[in-house]
């Protein structure tokens, strides 16, 4: 008997002659479970699969090893498949790992949070970011009794929720009185957001916003002292609009206690993720009493909000891993190395870049605990073909650099690995700016996450 077409081709005969990258897209929308590891995110000779990592290592299906600085989307900040971590996750799995009423490691790590970060009285823990950022508005819309949402609009992801997406350009699915629900605001720019909370704030329940992406705070405005940062808290206050601070990035690498710390911010919540279990899935959002209260149990007579009800939020791998992971970023000064070596990988950039005639076109900014890079062309504009022959001709040599995300195994040995590499990789850039970088590119150029058509 002939099978039909569609049956056939999902036998695993048919599926083995088609590459990783059909099969993957054929089973998984979009090809992968984060729109920033799809194939249009990456150079035509990136592994469309990885069997594994080690340290700040990673290996392809064939077995190719390559120096990384994508670090599992920024979510690993010490190293692939650490063995304490690991090992901390392995106990909790042997005791449970999901229970049927709070496990003790649940209570460990949410008091370590909240001994950690001062402006946390209390935490829920989930499993992704745009959960605990959703969250939060969900806490701050019943804290004020407001419906609008206000988020800085140069910052490039809150949550895959309808508040958020439905600001971007890439909102169909999305009711437009949704979407409507939601601001923006220009980063660094204090007088445009007070001259919209005067207009708007008291339909505005929060303001959410990272604390920076690469653009450094200017000085103040309306706040008696310190920076951009202090008049959105100053502003906030004014207006009684609650201050929600996404550190998914900033915490755990610009300082132990978040960007709050570094900047000196006490923001009404905070959101959580990344780095915070090296790699398991564990975020959280936590905030000021008065606030999470709102989503407890044991208020008699006051009116219930439904936060955040997850059988898998306080999975107990996860967060063994978490409470490991702070163990381990004290113990051998993590954040400390990733500043250390930010600025040496950025020197380093930026060096070889003006070696190779290139200090117009490749240029490593931002903070040293986070660097970012920029390909430009010769007139200056950002050009995504030229950063993707960039990505293209450093994978030829094995080093994967989508982004800069620093981990403490990153160490002297990888430095000068990346050195050999800029020096193969950038005489190629300078010839392609000069002959045509459709001549050298193999394949499309990377796209936008955010666009409105594939």
């Amino acid at each position: 008997m002939t099978l039909p077409l569609e049956q056939s081709a999902s036998t695993p005969e048919a599926r083995m002659q088609k590459s990783y990258q059909e099969r993957l897209k054929q089973v998984i929308p979009g090809g992968a479970h984060t729109y920033s590891r799809g194939s249009d995110q990456f150079p035509q000779n990136t592994p469309e699969i990885l069997r594994g990592g080690k340290g700040v290592y990673v290996q392809d299906a064939e077995g190719n090893q390559f120096l990384d600085y994508g670090m599992a989307l920024r979510s690993v900040a010490i190293g692939y498949s650490e063995d304490a971590i690991n090992q901390a996750a392995i106990e909790q799995i042997l005791a449970g790992n999901n229970l049927t009423r709070p496990s003790f490691i649940e209570l460990e790590a949410a008091e370590r949070l909240t001994d950690m970060i001062p402006a946390a009285d209390m935490v829920k823990f989930t499993k992704n970011g745009s959960t605990a950022v959703s969250a939060a508005t969900k806490l701050a819309r019943a804290y004020t009794g407001r419906r609008c949402i206000l988020r800085c609009a140069d910052h490039p992801f809150f949550s895959f929720d309808d508040w958020f997406i439905g600001s971007t350009v890439v909102s169909r699915g999305i009711p437009q009185e949704v979407s409507e629900l939601t601001l923006t605001f220009p980063y660094n720019n204090a007088q445009a957001l007070s001259d919209l909370l005067d207009e708007r704030g008291d339909e505005i329940a929060c303001l959410v916003m990272e604390a920076v992406t690469a653009e450094e705070p200017v000085a103040a405005v309306f706040a008696p002292e310190g920076n951009f940062l202090h008049d959105v808290e100053f502003l906030c206050k004014k207006h009684g609009v609650v201050f929600v601070l996404d550190e998914m990035i900033t915490g755990f690498r610009w300082h132990l206690q978040g960007a709050q710390a570094y900047f000196g911010l006490s923001p009404d919540i905070s959101t959580f993720g990344k780095a915070m279990a090296n790699g398991f899935s564990v975020a959280a959002v936590a905030g000021k009493r008065d606030i999470m209260e709102l989503g407890s149990i044991d208020r008699a007579g006051s009116e219930r909000v439904f936060l955040l009800s997850t059988t898998h939020g306080a999975e107990m791998c996860g967060l063994g891993a978490y409470v490991a992971t702070m163990d381990f970023n004290e113990q051998h000064k993590v954040v400390e190395h990733l500043w250390q070596y930010g600025k040496s990988l950025r020197n380093l950039i930026n060096r070889k870049a003006l070696e190779h005639g290139l200090a117009r076109n490749l240029e490593c900014y931002g903070y040293d605990c986070s660097p970012n890079y920029a390909l430009r062309d010769d007139d200056g504009q950002i050009s995504l073909p030229l950063r993707t022959l960039f990505m293209q001709e450093t994978l030829r040599h094995g080093l994967m650099m989508p982004w800069i995300a620093l981990a403490y195994r990153h160490g002297e040995k990888e430095l000068e690995f990346t050195a050999t590499v800029l020096d193969k990789t950038l005489p190629v850039l300078r010839t392609a700016l000069n002959e045509g970088i459709d001549k050298y590119l193999i394949g499309d150029a990377v796209k936008p996450v955010f666009r409105k058509f594939n």
